[in-house]
């Protein structure tokens, strides 16, 4: 049995931050700097919910067909395991995903951290999904 608390607060968390940023009557009535920083707060988010994400896709896995079966293996591979265990719909969007994540690891500017911030808002419903999917087959 997985402990999904951490990821059911990260997630809540980022949901939250996610709806506060766009709240546009909200977010407009803020400095520049604010909102900025609200946008970076999301980015950050979104990198620690996508870590902890795969993580626990990798952990579901292990525990229901053994360690050996996800050891060693790239993301893509881990995507398509646990798209075939039905934790996951689409392989190429959460490598897209990942792409996202290395990429606001690696390299910061402007362009990239608006491009990220826009992803955020879909990833959110997968991670949302994702979370439904291991929580209910979580026994």
């Amino acid at each position: 049995m997985l402990d999904l608390t951490n990821f059911k607060k990260a997630v809540q968390h980022y949901n939250e931050l996610l709806n506060t940023a766009y709240d546009s009557a909200q977010i407009e009535s803020l400095p520049k700097i604010i909102q900025d920083a609200i946008k970076e707060a999301v980015i950050q988010n979104f990198e620690v919910t996508y870590e902890l994400s795969w993580k626990m896709m990798k952990r579901w896995i292990e525990n229901n067909f053994g360690a050996d079966y996800v050891d060693g293996v790239n993301r893509r591979e881990l995507f398509r395991l646990a798209s075939e265990s039905l934790l996951i719909t689409d392989v190429d969007q959460w490598m897209i995903y990942h792409k996202a994540r290395n990429e606001t690891s690696h390299t910061y500017d402007a362009i990239t951290a608006e491009e990220v911030f826009v992803l955020a808002s879909e990833f959110i419903h997968d991670v949302k999904k994702l979370l439904a999917v291991l929580d209910s087959k979580n026994d």
